[in-house]
């Protein structure tokens, strides 16, 4: 069997990491490509070697390789076989998969091309230019929404998100046939509370490409990278949600939209 032509095979990204077999980035089993390098820094962040887009080494890590789209097709193809029987795909992630949009378009070309179900999971948080260029090779995309606020956004993000809404509500206009989830990290003390629940599911009411809404809770996973980068982890004293909780927030926005996981 000849090996497909790859579309910009010698684009080079700085990647963080490739992960296999995941279940939660999408339907079926899934590859996951995370690249490196944000412009939000969330200080809940669970990855945070994925923030800069420089390689990172110390004594016991080394986070990050540059790779070519020809190198990360060569790898997602070795799990081909398992997409087909699980209706998976890949998905890239990061860091801000729009802070490389020509790689991450090129991937997801070549992903494309060789029929895999493609995903991404992004903050929108790029000009409408870049993002409308990637959604045609796109199947299913995960937009944050981690507050309604401009305020709050900017205070616990480091960026304001009227782009990102402006750049959500410029999706109705797409001829593009891809599904939207909106994603909303429930940070408690910091977006939890009714009223800007409540803004979230409001907007999302706006959007006619939304498929459902998902909540994720809060979790400290990463806080030992933190340690290891020598970095400050900001919200230690926060706890997770209970099961009890993300329920009484899923009612919230089941206030609006239809269909609401946690």
């Amino acid at each position: 069997m000849s090996v497909p032509t790859i579309y910009d095979a010698d684009r080079k990204g700085t990647v963080l990491r490739i992960e296999r077999s995941s279940v939660h980035d999408g339907p079926g089993l899934r590859t996951v490509l995370f690249l490196k390098g944000c412009p939000l820094r969330c200080q809940w962040c669970s990855t945070p070697e994925s923030q800069k887009f420089e390689i990172e080494t110390g004594d016991s890590y080394s986070y990050g390789s540059v790779m070519t789209v020809q190198d990360v097709m060569r790898e997602l193809r070795k799990d081909s076989l398992f997409f087909f029987i699980s209706t998976g795909g890949i998905t890239i992630s990061g860091g801000e998969i729009l802070a490389q949009p020509e790689f991450t378009r090129a991937v997801l070309r070549n992903c494309r091309a060789e029929c895999m179900h493609t995903a991404i999971e992004t903050s929108f948080f790029a000009p409408w230019e870049t993002i409308k260029s990637i959604l045609p090779y796109v199947n299913l995309a995960f937009v944050d929404m981690k507050f309604f606020s401009n305020d709050l956004h900017k205070q616990y993000t480091g960026v304001d998100n009227e782009l990102i809404k402006q750049n959500l509500l410029a999706t109705n206009e797409l001829e593009d046939k891809f599904q939207l989830v909106i994603r909303t990290p429930i940070i408690p003390g910091l977006n939890d509370s009714e009223e800007e629940l409540c803004k979230i599911g409001e907007f999302c009411t706006k959007l006619k490409k939304l498929s459902y809404v998902q909540l994720l809770p809060y979790h400290k996973l990463g806080t030992a990278t933190y340690e290891k980068l020598g970095r400050a982890y900001a919200l230690p004293d926060i706890k997770s949600p209970t099961p009890d909780q993300m329920a009484g927030y899923v009612k919230i926005i089941e206030r609006y939209v239809e269909n609401v996981i946690f």
